[in-house]
């Protein structure tokens, strides 16, 4: 397909930038030993998962059907899974398809015992705790922040016993959120304070998400000192599962002006895209994602969507002039938590999931209709 074959609304999900991102993160693997995973819930676009399983060693899943994707979708890779809590009808699923499995609590571990521990013993599934530093390093965005004062995720030091329970053989934290390697190095160091009294009884411990490592300026070589310093001290296996990093501005939204109100303070130009259905996480975070073409100078417009929630607006972005009814706009870094959160609010059609690949051809790789909205109600 050629660009203007594509229909409105479309993610375009970039595969030179995709495979950029992945080169610098295999670069910090070989450097420092250290395994990274593709954590599904920031970007689940299986259509990738080949390239993606050349560069990386597996997937993290945060329930059991990004799970049973990873297991369908990259063969022969590592499959670690967190939940809060788990139904007892899916852990035998989860322990068959996994061989990294995390429990938010030791309730949890205990509640499941008598079905994890078969696996552990054959040796098919390794068993690790989530624990929480009681150490933030973000500020404004408490929905995003683990380590926040009512945070349920992950087990306080008050909560832990004196010794490891029996079968648990690795530990796992997450508390950044789009973050540089500076509060990583913070929280291990709290990390490593409070629980560093475990690690002679582990086989490795996980670092979580949230690390911008694709991000320019990121501080590449202080991570994989701060890697190549945990392997050498405690001889552990080290995992990091960012999932924006895998993606980041690697993908983008194109939208097409289909009417303009004349709002009081600047034209406000109705779209074919929505932030409450497209991308949640700008009214969520909130955020204005990055728009192309935006200018320093030039007139003020605000983009907003036709759902019939008023609040449905992009952001207020200066152009050179005011775009007309029918032309198209592109929003970037639009690949993570997009497709992976979006929704049928209004009966709004879902986005069309496209890849442009190398060579310069776009694949038209999904095209949602009406069944899409009416297969999710009864």
């Amino acid at each position: 397909m050629r660009f203007e074959e594509l229909r409105t609304p479309a993610y375009i999900v970039l595969e030179s930038k995709l495979r950029k991102n992945l080169e610098l993160l295999e670069y910090v693997q070989e450097k420092s030993g250290a395994k990274i995973l593709l954590a599904q819930k920031a970007f689940s676009m299986y259509r990738v998962y080949p390239l993606i399983a050349r560069y990386l060693a597996g997937t993290t899943a945060s329930g059991i059907f990004e799970a049973r994707l990873a297991d369908e979708e990259m063969k022969g890779k590592e499959n670690h899974v967190f939940e809060p809590a788990y139904k007892e009808d899916e852990m035998e699923d989860i322990l068959k398809i996994c061989d990294h499995v995390y429990f938010n609590s030791i309730s949890q571990l205990q509640r499941h015992k008598k079905c994890w521990q078969r696996y552990v013993e054959d040796g098919s599934v390794l068993v690790g705790l989530r624990v929480n530093p009681e150490f933030s390093t973000q500020e404004g965005h408490e929905i995003y922040d683990p380590c926040s004062y009512k945070s349920r995720l992950g087990i306080r030091l008050k909560d832990m016993p004196e010794e490891l329970p029996e079968g648990v053989s690795g530990l796992h934290m997450h508390t950044l959120c789009e973050q540089g390697f500076e509060p990583l190095k913070a929280t291990f160091d709290v990390f490593e304070e409070k629980f560093g009294h475990f690690f002679k009884d582990l086989k490795w411990i996980n670092l979580g998400g949230g690390h911008h490592i694709t991000k320019a300026g990121y501080d590449l070589e202080g991570l994989i000192s701060l890697i190549k310093y945990i392997k050498d001290k405690y001889d552990l296996e080290v995992y990091l599962e960012p999932g924006e990093a895998i993606a980041l501005d690697a993908g983008l939204l194109i939208t097409e002006v289909m009417d303009i109100a004349d709002t009081p303070d600047m034209p406000t130009l109705i779209l074919d895209a929505s932030a409450a259905c497209h991308m949640p996480d700008v009214l969520e975070m909130p955020y204005t994602p990055p728009l192309k073409d935006q200018t320093e100078e030039g007139v003020m417009v605000r983009l907003a969507s036709r759902t019939c929630l008023a609040g449905d607006v992009i952001g207020e972005y200066r152009l050179k002039e005011v775009p007309k009814v029918g032309d198209i706009l592109t929003f970037e870094d639009m690949a993570i938590y997009s497709m992976v959160k979006n929704n049928t609010f209004n009966g709004m059609p879902l986005p069309d999931i496209v890849l442009l690949k190398e060579d310069g051809d776009y694949e038209l790789v999904k095209r949602f209709g009406y069944s899409d909205f009416k297969e999710r109600l009864s």
